[in-house]
């Protein structure tokens, strides 16, 4: 009977997954994205800061950067900043929304672990954009708890020791072949002392329904999503879950898997026990519009879009807690 439901959640898999014996910790959450993906990763830490303890951001602005409208969006949080992006106007909207419980309490972050990446030759986001982004979390973290490195020749990419095209190229897939380890980076800085990444892979990359499983909240999603899930959680072992974000023009029906397998996450996923999910958008040319399967930062899907109402934040938190729940009802 487990096997059944989950197989049905999961939309199933390339390869079998005793799934049924994950046990997932769900209130230690860590997450990280590129670019759209990376606004979406400070949206959603710090909508569930209560929850989500530590994130990794690659080229991406201050929280609420766009104030819900796009023409500010692409006026001063892309290649450019502009007057309109005051930082102390958006951190006085982040004290309100945390006052009135759209976002988790502010003091929850001050223990929470922040990486910050911004590529020198990143011509797609600015360097000062990504700043004013380090600038608002120094607020809240104390100073060994925030990383930001802005001194590597990369493109706009998220990038690895050896997958991916040109480092300084910003091509699709947007993976950096720049014999740099952005995940192991980002994720021994969260979580501290790892074990080494493996050089092949226990696991298995699943697959679930998006929508099944988060209903309404993810009808801007793509139907299905993905997870690299190590042998070691298929096992009975107790697994962290990290949640990692693709960028625009990087969700799977433009770039196959590649986000998904190529980053350099799983390798120290598998022998540090964490699951790690990769939900997934797609493109719109309809309204809510969305031509380049960006997550929304700038307020496409509403005006809740960076909040704890917000319908994509709300369907990946359903998501997790879903494939949870299951696991420790059935």
């Amino acid at each position: 009977m487990k096997t059944k439901l989950l197989a049905i959640a999961c939309g199933l898999l390339t390869l079998p997954v005793v799934a049924d014996k994950l046990a997932l910790s769900v209130d230690t959450i860590t997450v990280s994205g590129l670019s759209s993906g990376g606004y979406m990763a400070n949206q959603f830490h710090l909508a569930y800061s209560d929850r989500v303890n530590g994130a990794a951001i690659i080229s991406a602005g201050p929280f609420y950067c766009a104030q819900n409208d796009i023409t500010v969006a692409l006026a001063g949080c892309v290649d450019k900043t502009a007057d309109t992006t005051d930082l102390n106007k958006l951190n006085r909207h982040v004290k309100n929304l945390a006052e009135h419980g759209k976002l988790a309490p502010l003091t929850g972050l001050e223990n929470d672990k922040v990486w910050l990446f911004h590529g020198a030759r990143d011509q797609r986001v600015a360097e000062d954009v990504s700043t004013l982004l380090y600038q608002q979390y120094q607020q809240w973290l104390t100073p060994q708890n925030l990383s930001y490195i802005k001194n590597k020749p990369f493109g706009h990419v998220f990038p690895t020791l050896e997958s991916g095209e040109g480092c300084a190229a910003s091509n699709s897939p947007y993976i950096g072949n720049c014999n740099y380890d952005a995940a192991g980076a980002a994720l021994q800085f969260m979580y501290g002392e790892m074990a080494a990444p493996a050089d092949s892979l226990s696991g298995n990359i699943i697959s679930y329904d998006q929508h099944a499983l988060a209903g309404k909240q993810a009808e801007t999603l793509a139907q299905t999503g993905y997870a690299y899930v190590p042998q070691s959680c298929t096992e009975g072992t107790q697994c962290q879950v990290h949640i990692s974000f693709h960028g625009c023009n990087q969700y799977a029906d433009a770039v196959g898997k590649a986000y998904v397998e190529q980053t350099g996450l799983n390798r120290w996923a598998d022998t540090n026990n964490i699951v790690v999910f990769y939900p997934q958008t797609r493109k719109s040319l309809f309204m809510p519009l969305n031509p380049q399967g960006c997550w929304d930062w700038w307020g496409y899907t509403d005006e809740h879009y960076a909040t704890r109402d917000g319908a994509q934040i709300n369907a990946v938190m359903a998501i997790v807690d879903a494939l949870n729940t299951q696991q420790e009802s059935l």
